[in-house]
């Protein structure tokens, strides 16, 4: 049995920037080094995926403990767009692209891109409410076929 990994299948349920971002890096990174890759977009990490949310992804801030802020300063009206647009700005000059064209270069580069089908039950939406690069409305255990033999990470 071979130790190069030759699958991954990751799971975006968030759909906050820094719960978007590590899975389109992850899937990027796969890609890049020849490993076949799929993201299955569930709950709130729908927003990546959909065509009137995914260019107004925002980061997380009441609660967030990466940014070493109290609770109550995260609530602050205006903090999350300030957060936003510094972690954007400084994205931007790592050559990090947009999570809408970020996930278009993943898609064309073959990845499967995949939305939970009890998630898009839950919320009312249908094939349509999502971007082109959404190949299929698929249920967890049509996700865990796609994943066999591969790696499952959960972002």
């Amino acid at each position: 049995m071979s130790d190069k990994i030759e699958k991954v299948s990751i799971i975006v349920s968030k759909g906050s920037l820094e719960g978007i971002y590590p899975a389109l890096i992850m899937a990027n990174g796969a890609r890049a080094e020849g490993i076949d890759a799929n993201l299955f977009f569930t709950f709130f990490g729908l927003d990546a995926v959909h065509r009137a949310r995914h260019e107004h992804i925002k980061l997380a801030t009441v609660g967030n403990p990466g940014l070493h802020l109290a609770t109550w300063a995260g609530g602050l009206p205006g903090v999350s767009s300030v957060m936003t647009r510094y972690l954007s700005h400084k994205m931007e000059e790592l050559d990090i692209p947009p999570i809408p064209e970020f996930v278009e270069m993943i898609a064309d580069t073959g990845a499967g891109l995949y939305a939970c089908q009890a998630s898009v039950d839950l919320f009312g939406l249908s094939k349509e409410d999502f971007i082109d690069q959404v190949q299929d409305i698929i249920t967890v255990g049509e996700f865990y076929e796609l994943a066999a033999g591969g790696q499952i990470i959960f972002t």
